[in-house]
């Protein structure tokens, strides 16, 4: 009996090392909770009669903070408002609360896949890896990788970063491809920053030559400077991505819902003035104007929605 009882707590501890292990690379989520709370969101929201969403804080303007610390505001939470407003009607809770919970690139995917967070909606992208952690909605932006950096640093594409080092924000696809790519592109030292406010930040205090992130996320960074026009946005995109709202995977009535009030945005036409107001208009804190018009890609997205990474 003794050895059967160490032999059986080896064979536990062993399964837990590895279980870390696989948890440690590519924000992939703890093996317990998930597949418990993914039978039924609905039922879990039904029964607290809350709904928790997912938000960033510097995700302009997708998902960030402005000024209430507890209120979160952009693009991507004006979607999520509108899942809210479904889940109302389709579950007779007129009175359905929101509780937020502020989530990071880091622990975004541990936090839905565990039961934290119900919905997390931002600027996540959609890729094969996590969607075997976690589901994903129709897509809502499609993003280019590409470069901010000060006006006369000299850098104009990938292939001017040899011997400079480059911030990227920790967590994010933008990370993990410019550490793949880093020696042949020359790179002395790739910085992971824990978030795009801190990212720039580096970018700002001469600590990196140049800031690799999604375009529309270095818009928003580059808006939030003393002086924008200081800084450009430079280089030919080697990666383009879509992002989702993320949810639980495996909880397919839950998922129809989220799918079918964007979708319903969409066919509305309401999506084009919410698209006007975080894009082509002044937007807190700074009252800049991004002026960055809807892309082609972005438009077949709303013509036609999926759930593919591409």
């Amino acid at each position: 009996m003794l050895n059967q009882r160490f032999l059986i707590s080896t064979l536990c501890a062993s399964t837990l090392m590895f279980g870390l292990t696989a948890c440690d690379s590519g924000n992939k989520a703890p093996a317990t909770g998930g597949a418990e709370s993914a039978s039924g969101t609905l039922d879990k929201i039904k029964q607290s009669k809350t709904i928790v969403l997912g938000h960033r804080d510097s995700s302009i303007p997708f998902s960030y903070i402005s000024g209430n610390p507890n209120q979160p505001e952009g693009y991507a939470h004006d979607l999520q408002l509108k899942v809210v407003e479904a889940l109302k009607q389709q579950l007779n809770i007129p009175d359905l609360k929101i509780r937020y919970n502020l989530v990071t690139s880091q622990n975004r995917i541990p936090l839905v896949s565990n039961g934290t967070v119900d919905l997390e909606c931002g600027s996540t992208t959609n890729n094969k890896e996590r969607q075997q952690q976690v589901a994903f909605s129709v897509g809502y932006f499609e993003v280019g990788g590409r470069l901010l950096t000060a006006k006369d640093s000299g850098i104009q594409d990938y292939e001017d970063l040899k011997d400079k080092k480059v911030v990227t924000t920790a967590g994010t696809t933008s990370e993990r491809w410019l550490k793949q790519h880093a020696t042949e592109l020359g790179v002395s030292e790739v910085i992971s920053a824990k978030d795009h406010a801190e990212s720039f930040l580096m970018l700002q205090s001469g600590r990196a030559a140049a800031f690799m992130m999604d375009d529309i996320l270095l818009a928003g960074e580059q808006s939030k400077a003393k002086d924008p026009s200081n800084w450009v946005i430079v280089g030919t995109a080697p990666i383009k991505e879509i992002y989702g709202c993320m949810m639980r995977k495996g909880d397919t009535a839950f998922k129809q819902i989220v799918d079918d009030a964007i979708k319903a945005t969409y066919a509305s036409g309401e999506i084009n003035s919410m698209y006007t107001k975080w894009f082509e208009s002044p937007i807190p804190p700074k009252n800049i104007n991004l002026n960055f018009p809807m892309s082609d890609d972005v438009k077949a997205l709303i013509a036609n929605p999926h759930d593919r990474d591409q």
